[in-house]
């Protein structure tokens, strides 16, 4: 999608899962090196579908990268969503923390590795742009 902001992939959007399980820390995604800003580190995410809500979509997305959590969002509770509006076009960060030990596990081929990591180590790695400069935000939801 064209926007005066720029092009993102997605025609209704994009939204990401942010899972936090207290015991591990967040969900993080090393993303292959063909996608876009490869070889960072992010949450799963991707476009939303047609009549879907940010909400669905972000479960969705994790699911299928990750094999979390559940589609129906029964092991998770959410949070927090933060919105980046990029002029007709947005990305929605859904946050959740885990009710249950989940097992994750690359379910498709966007994902190099995916690991747990404590919220204080978060920016040793390498970050997705977008990523890296709304973790600050969401470092302080899960905080507080």
């Amino acid at each position: 999608m064209e926007t005066p902001k720029g092009r993102f992939w997605g025609l209704f959007g994009a939204a990401g899962l942010l899972l936090h399980d207290p015991d591990r820390g967040v969900l993080l995604q090393h993303r292959v090196s063909w996608s876009a800003h490869g070889g960072t580190w992010g949450i799963p995410g991707g476009a939303i579908d047609a009549g879907e809500t940010p909400l669905t979509g972000a479960i969705r997305e994790c699911h299928e990268e990750a094999g979390v959590p559940q589609l129906d969002g029964s092991d998770i509770r959410i949070i927090h969503t933060h919105v980046i509006d990029m002029e007709g076009w947005s990305y929605t960060t859904v946050v959740a923390r885990t009710l249950a030990h989940l097992e994750e596990y690359i379910n498709d081929i966007e994902s190099v590795e995916l690991r747990w990591v404590p919220l204080s180590e978060v920016t040793e790695y390498p970050l997705h742009p977008g990523f890296a400069a709304a973790w600050p935000k969401l470092r302080g939801v899960l905080e507080g």
